[in-house]
């Protein structure tokens, strides 16, 4: 008979920021404010960092330029239709109509 054993729940891992201690030396985390390093280094480090921006914002023009796209569609849609709506109504034109008859048949009161 197998025994299972619960799974540990993602959520708590997930929960915990601090990033945990590797063996591996170019995985592990530095602060560079507190480490010793060299300017070559810190100029390095600025580097990497800076086409790691660039991707970054590369990927994330294209998704504001197709979610700006996307919204701008629906506003218009939204806009094209209520005029579409609109110009069916047909409710002040019935009103007008109403008030032109009654005008036309007179006062329907006892005293004319």
């Amino acid at each position: 008979m197998t025994v299972v054993q619960p799974r540990p729940s993602l959520t708590a891992d997930m929960a915990d920021k601090t990033p945990k201690e590797s063996d591996a030396p170019f995985a592990t985390r530095i602060d560079p404010a507190k480490e010793g390093l060299s300017s070559e280094q810190m100029h390095f480090i600025q580097q990497v960092e800076r086409a790691q921006w660039k991707k970054k914002t590369h990927l994330l023009r294209g998704r504001n330029a197709v979610t700006g796209l996307a919204i701008g569609a629906l506003v218009l849609g939204i806009y094209g239709y209520t005029f579409y709506s609109v110009s069916q109504e047909k409710i002040m034109d019935e009103i007008d109509e109403e008030a032109k008859r009654a005008r036309m048949q007179g006062p329907s009161t006892g005293a004319n």
